[in-house]
């Protein structure tokens, strides 16, 4: 049964990008591309008690008036959000894909993608929202919400596109970094491109052992890989290798300790997803 990869679009500047990623993750996986727009739910205009000041008719009138300005708002919102799609339809058609199928949604993000976790193999979305500035530690507000609820691996797009050549994924012996190298192994997502695992650790022959394990699986699933282990601070290591080696996507796990943990001490994947430059794929 063909997959689908759903882009989540906004009509703000960063859904080109969007598009573009997700298009490029649909032809990697052979899947079909899905576009959704959420639209917000609108707010009812709130008429409030004016009786001492103005007799019940004209509230009747007034109060009929602002219902006709909600409705005429919820029809300009679903016109703009089919404009929106209709754009970013033509876009992925005019780069050489096929016609991605498109939705439209009312209601919040979050809520709207729980049904779609069984839907997709991946979700795309942009790192920036339509209301943020352009400054890379800006975070669009849904960003970490979606990450917390979703089950599906999350592609977050940043800057413009560039097709992947090289990919890294941060490993620490955990469960999620393991399954991270299982999907680098197993998914076509990666297929062509050059894999360089890299751990922050101390210089322990079992943290070579590790590497060396995990460098050998992905060979042999027909990869090119590469293994570093470094030592230091994990971001600033991180975020250097990046650089230099001209990574141009990260793979990271999402946040595996509890909330309360991840509110006192932070993460090192909210770490990077704010200092990062390059897309980051998030792993549950």
């Amino acid at each position: 049964m063909k997959t689908n990869v759903l882009a989540c679009i906004d009509g703000s500047k960063h859904t080109t990008t969007v598009c573009d990623y997700a298009a490029w993750a649909s032809r990697q996986l052979d899947a079909s591309l899905v576009l959704l727009h959420v639209l917000p739910k609108p707010e009812p205009t709130l008429l409030y008690n004016v009786s001492g000041a103005a007799s019940l008719s004209s509230q009747d009138d007034i109060t009929k008036e602002l219902a006709d300005l909600d409705a005429k708002r919820a029809a300009l919102a679903k016109e703009h959000s089919k404009q929106v799609l209709e754009r970013a339809s033509n876009h992925v058609t005019e780069s050489g894909f096929p016609a991605p199928r498109t939705i439209q949604r009312q209601g919040r993000l979050v809520h709207e993608l729980e049904q779609y976790d069984d839907y997709c193999q991946l979700l795309v979305l942009g790192r920036q929202g339509a209301n943020e500035d352009d400054a890379v530690s800006r975070l669009g507000s849904h960003v970490e919400q979606v990450i917390r609820t979703t089950d599906r691996p999350l592609l977050l797009t940043l800057g413009t596109f560039q097709q992947p050549t090289k990919v890294m994924l941060a490993f620490d012996g955990s469960k999620t970094t393991r399954k991270g190298i299982d999907m680098l192994a197993s998914s076509p997502l990666f297929r062509g491109l050059e894999c360089h695992i890299v751990m922050v650790a101390g210089p322990d022959p079992q943290n070579l052992e590790q590497l060396e394990v995990v460098r050998l699986q992905l060979e042999d699933a027909g990869l090119k890989a590469v293994s570093a282990l470094l030592q230091g601070e994990v971001k600033q290591n991180l975020l250097a290798y990046q650089e230099k080696q001209g990574i141009d996507l990260l793979v990271m796990g999402a946040y595996g300790h509890s909330r309360i943990r991840q509110w006192l001490l932070g993460s090192i994947t909210n770490l990077m997803l704010k200092e990062s430059t390059q897309p980051m794929l998030i792993l549950r």
